[in-house]
């Protein structure tokens, strides 16, 4: 059966992946995971949509989200305590974003980055925006067989930003479990439905600048749901959180 290969997490939404060894996924995800975002002086939300760069800056925090690090790619790192000011509420792509702005340095250096002036958000609860589907998992054999599609062998599996990457996998597999559960470490998971994947997937992981056109690859093999959605990776359901590590093999459970 598959097997963890990487665990991924942003604690930033858009800025570099973090990966780790272990996570404790909740019924809201990771704690760590999205806690924070970014919106410009008008208040809307930047992403890497907007600022492709972003992705090249590394982000960590603390399971409490009461500090806050940024290593940029040259070298440079800004940590902070957490302080928080004004509230706020942002549309995030059709929901809204509850939290309050983090005062301090932070904001100003990752805009002197961007060449834009930022603010960053800490969102008031574990998960921000999600409501649902805290979990995504996407397997090799899935990304190999997008690979032969483009044409270019290895695809780089963080442009999806999966919390969960699977070795050990046959093309598509995780979608053959949709409707199911599997055990994965301590936790138990309802795979629940396909991903639907945006333009952010044609992104290079560690620059941010387009490469791969993904999206046009992945509807030439699979097609569209519902004449809109392309569909790549699978969302889990938290039944029974726990920990996860990497090496935990896929148990499927009736």
């Amino acid at each position: 059966m598959p097997q963890v290969a990487r665990l991924n997490i942003a604690p930033v939404r858009s800025l570099g992946l973090e990966s780790r060894e272990e996570i404790v996924l909740g019924p809201l995800g990771v704690a760590e995971d999205r806690r924070f975002f970014v919106i410009d002086a008008g208040g809307r939300l930047v992403d890497q949509l907007i600022a492709a760069e972003m992705v090249q800056v590394a982000a960590w925090t603390d399971p409490e989200a009461t500090l806050l690090r940024l290593t940029f790619p040259d070298g440079t790192v800004c940590e902070e305590a957490v302080r928080l000011a004004d509230p706020i509420e942002v549309p995030v792509h059709g929901r809204v974003a509850i939290g309050h702005i983090v005062e301090g340095p932070l904001g100003d250096a990752l805009g002197a980055f961007l060449g834009r002036p930022v603010r960053i958000v800490r969102c008031d609860r574990v998960g921000g925006t999600r409501r649902a589907h805290p979990a995504t998992l996407v397997s090799d054999g899935s990304l190999e067989a997008l690979g032969a599609v483009l044409g270019v062998g290895d695809v780089d599996a963080r442009r999806f930003r999966m919390l969960i990457e699977l070795d050990g996998g046959g093309p598509h597999e995780e979608d053959t479990w949709i409707g199911g559960r599997i055990g994965l470490g301590e936790t138990v998971l309802r795979i629940s439905a396909p991903v639907a994947r945006c333009a952010m997937t044609t992104h290079d992981p560690n620059t941010g600048q387009r490469d791969f056109d993904t999206l046009h690859a992945i509807k030439a093999y699979r097609g569209q749901v519902d004449g809109k959605d392309l569909m790549f990776g699978v969302w889990g359901e938290v039944e029974n959180p726990g920990r996860i590590r990497l090496g935990d093999e896929v148990r499927l459970l009736a």
